[in-house]
Order: structure tokens, then sequence, then C-alpha cells
């Protein structure tokens, strides 16, 4: 079987696994306030090019998710995202959990605009309702594609104009920044933002994000807040010290390294889907790719790869979802688009 299911199917890079052995024998304080952590903290300042900014190890993405939130809403307040946003469609309600409402709204290619933001005024315009607070988007989206900075920078001016915060995940951050379409760097993040996360599960490490809070307001007793969400990790070090092994060297780093291979691959399906006349559902310019297959096909393949069926069956096709991660192969990609071929 060869898998395209997702970016974090294997465990963590071996650079990164050598980094966890080397410290393995350590002694260090708990809950990420050891000198790892530390460390891995002032890598990511010094790659956003922000000291004044507080850093956290997270241990995932929906952990990030529901305590970022929950952290800078009152209970009244709600959280808009796009109707596919991993922060809604994904976490099982997490955010609801906490109280505090997630306020959808359809999206363009995976992306929310000032002009669709703005409709949720329209529903949830007084007293009897959610209050719109903060706006969260993905970068790159649910469906592969990318903010570009101008959208980016749009969004930002609204949610400033409107009171609104704006919250970045990035849980695949490296493959937006090294992906071929983007026209941004990391530090241009920081000032859009009051706050967003480094993701590292799903580009290299065995598990956890890194996460950037900017606005102090949502930085107020934040560790408490980590705690109460079930996120402190005793043994908090480990995420540090895969930080450490995927960012040490900046923009050279392993973390880009990573990001720019799986990028190079999925181009490399995309390009060879294309020229055997396929569709796709959306446009994805990131690591995943969603071509749209003929039902026979996609059954056909089941029985040799590991992927998603994305969305229900319409008219004998099916559109499915391919990722590129880390451990991803030449080979791999060679063997799917020789079997499309083969069955198309």
């Amino acid at each position: 079987m060869i898998y395209f299911r997702s970016d974090y199917s294997q465990g963590a890079h071996p650079e990164v696994m050598e980094a966890l052995m080397k410290t393995n024998m350590e002694h260090h304080d708990g809950y990420a306030m050891d000198v790892h952590s530390d460390h891995a903290a002032e890598l990511v300042k010094e790659l956003i090019g922000v000291e004044d900014c507080s850093v956290y190890m997270m241990i995932g993405g929906t952990n990030c998710n529901v305590t970022t939130i929950a952290a800078a809403l009152k209970p009244y307040e709600g959280v808009i995202t796009p109707r596919t946003g991993h922060a809604y469609f994904h976490e099982a309600g997490a955010v609801e959990a906490t109280g505090h409402r997630v306020l959808t709204l359809p999206p363009e290619n995976g992306k929310l605009t000032p002009e669709i933001i703005a409709k949720a005024w329209d529903e949830f315009e007084d007293d009897h309702t959610p209050l719109p607070r903060m706006v969260y988007i993905s970068q790159p989206t649910e469906s592969g594609s990318l903010y570009t900075k101008a959208e980016m920078e749009a969004i930002s001016a609204y949610c400033k104009e409107t009171n609104l915060l704006l919250y970045i995940d990035g849980a695949r951050l490296g493959s937006a920044l090294t992906c071929d379409a983007c026209d941004f760097t990391i530090k241009d993040i920081p000032p859009l933002c009051d706050a967003f996360y480094i993701g590292g599960t799903k580009n290299g490490a065995l598990m956890g994000e890194a996460l950037v809070i900017l606005n102090k307001d949502i930085d107020d007793h934040f560790r408490w807040m980590i705690k109460r969400q079930c996120g402190m990790l005793a043994k908090g070090r480990l995420i540090g010290v895969q930080f450490e092994a995927l960012l040490e060297g900046g923009e050279d780093s392993l973390y880009y390294r990573l990001a720019r291979e799986t990028n190079r691959l999925a181009a490399k399906l995309r390009d060879g889907l294309t020229e055997m006349g396929c569709t796709f559902y959306g446009t994805s310019e990131t690591n995943q790719i969603f071509p749209i297959l003929p039902t026979p096909v996609v059954e056909a393949l089941e029985e040799d790869f590991f992927f998603y069926r994305w969305a229900p069956e319409e008219d004998g096709m099916i559109p499915v979802r391919f990722v590129l991660g880390w451990g991803s192969t030449d080979a791999d990609v060679d063997a799917l688009l020789a079997r499309i071929k083969e069955l198309l």
C-alpha cells in the first residue's frame, strides 16, 4: 500500500528523531519550562522577525485552535470560519464545547474575503445572537488553495476596521511558504494577525506545533488556558527539541527543505494528472491535490493506494485527495500516475 492519505502518516523525520534520541537522557523541568523549548521559541522569534511576542509549544493543531479561541473570546462571542474550515469541519465541535459558536460562511475556492466576512453581520446582528469577534483562516486552506499577500492584507485591514481578531491556522504553513505561487514570507504574517501557528505535525515532527501570540490581550494567563484545555504536556521539552531540529537555519532549515520537497512532488503529480486530462476540485497550489476521477478508477486505485474520497460521488465521478508528505518519493508519484494512466 502506498500512502497519499495524509502528510503525517509516518513518524518523524530522521533528523528530528536523532535530536530526540540525543536529548533523551537529559533531565529538564516539565511543561515546556526547559532550555530546548526556550531555544525553539527564540528560533521562531528570529524566523518571524518579532521579539515582542509569546511562543508556546503546543501538542497539536486542534489544541492550538481550541485554546487560542477560548482564550481570546468572551462567552457570548463567536468565531467566523469558512464552512470548510478545520475549526468547524474537522474538530468534532471542540471549539463549541468551550461555549463559543463557530459562525460558518461559504468560501470562494476555500478562502474568505472581506465581502464574505461582512455577511456575518447580516445574520448575527443583535444581542440575541452570538457576537462575531474573531476570523479564523487556514494558510493554506483545507482545499490546498493559497491566500496571496494582498488577500491576507485585505482581510487583516477589514478585521481591524470592524474590531475582529484574526487567527491563522498554520498546520501546513511550510507548504504555503515554499510553493511556487507564494508571494509572501513568514515575516509578512505577524503584522497582519493576532495569533498564528507554525505546524510541525504535518511537516516532519512526530507531533507538535509552535503557537505565536502577538496580541497581549489573548496572552493573558495563557498557560492557565493551555492547562485548562488539557494541552499542558508534562514532557513539554519533546516539542521544543523537535522545533530546534526543524527550524535551526531559518529559511534554509529542515522545515523549509521538507516543505519544498513535498511541494515539488505535488507539482509533479498535479502536472501528470493535468496531462491526462483530469479536472480538479478547486485550485490547489500546495501539497494537497484534488483530482476528480471516475468511480471505477477510484475503486481500483484503493486496492494499492491509501487516500481520501473527498466529496460524494456525482454523475459517476468522485473528487479524491492525494497528499504528499515528507516521506513521499518520486517512485510513489510515478507509481500512482502510471496506475491512473492505465485505468483511464
